[in-house]
C-alpha cells in the first residue's frame, strides 16, 4: 500500500498552458502590446525549452526570466523594457491560478490514505500562492519547491532534500505523479519510488510505463 505521494505542481493540478496564456496577454496589454494565439503558443514553446535547460543545469532561473522575453521579441521584432515586462509576468503570475477540475477533491482523498507533498521546479512565491489559492493547504504534509532548496529536480541535490525530509521515507510505499519524463520521471527513478505519468491526452508514443488520463485512474492504480 502506498502511503507517501509525490505530486508535481504545474500540469499535474494545476492548467499551467491556460494560465500561461492568460499572464501572457495580460503581461504584454499592459505594455501596449498583443499576444495572439500563434505568439503565445511560440511562447510556450521557447519557454518550456527553457525549463528543460534549467532542469540540465544548463540556465539558472534568473536568466531565464528574462531570457524567454528576449528570445520571443527578437523572433518578433518587438522593442520593449524586457526586464520590467519579466518582472511584470511573474508579478502577474502570483495572482493567476488555475486548478484542475477535482484536483483538491484529488488531494483530499489522497490526504485520507497518508502524507501528500508538492514536489516543484516553480518559482517559491507563486508556489506558495497557488497552493493556498487553489485549495490544497489543507491536504498537504509539505512542499519540496526547489528555489527554496536551492536545487532544481531532478538533479541528485534535490533528490536528496526530498528523501531526507520525509521522515521515515520508504520507496516501496511512495508513489510519484507528474507529467514530465525528463524532470519528474527522472526524480522518481533517482528516488527509487513508482511512478505515474499524468497524460490526459494520452501516454507519450513509446512510453511503456504506467500512465494516468485522470485522476480517478489514478486512485484505482493505488
Amino acid at each position: 500500500m502506498k502511503t507517501v505521494f509525490l505530486l508535481d505542481m504545474d500540469e499535474t493540478l494545476l492548467d499551467f498552458p491556460q494560465a500561461e496564456r492568460e499572464n501572457l496577454r495580460r503581461t504584454l496589454g499592459d505594455f501596449g502590446l498583443e499576444a495572439d494565439g500563434r505568439l503565445c503558443a511560440r511562447f510556450h514553446e521557447i519557454n518550456d525549452g527553457l525549463w528543460k535547460e534549467l532542469e540540465r543545469g544548463k540556465i539558472g532561473r534568473e536568466r531565464l526570466k528574462e531570457r524567454r522575453f528576449e528570445l520571443l521579441f527578437g523572433e518578433y521584432g518587438v522593442t520593449a523594457d524586457i526586464p520590467a515586462v519579466a518582472r511584470r509576468y511573474y508579478q502577474n503570475f502570483l495572482h493567476i491560478c488555475i486548478p484542475y477540475e477535482g484536483a483538491a477533491a484529488f488531494l483530499r482523498e489522497l490526504s485520507a490514505r497518508g502524507r501528500v507533498y508538492i514536489v516543484t521546479n516553480g518559482g517559491a512565491d507563486i508556489q506558495h500562492a497557488h497552493m493556498r489559492d487553489a485549495g490544497f493547504l489543507p491536504y498537504l504534509a509539505g512542499a519540496f519547491i526547489s528555489e527554496e532548496i536551492g536545487a532544481d529536480k531532478p538533479s541528485e541535490e534535490y533528490v536528496c532534500h526530498v528523501r531526507e525530509g520525509i521522515e521515515g521515507f520508504d520507496p516501496a510505499r511512495t508513489v510519484y505523479l507528474g507529467d514530465s519524463l525528463t524532470s519528474d520521471m527522472v526524480c522518481a527513478k533517482r528516488l527509487g519510488v513508482d511512478f505515474i505519468l499524468y497524460a490526459p491526452a494520452g501516454a507519450p508514443r513509446g512510453y511503456g510505463g504506467r500512465s494516468a488520463k485522470n485522476y480517478e485512474e489514478v486512485l484505482r492504480s493505488l
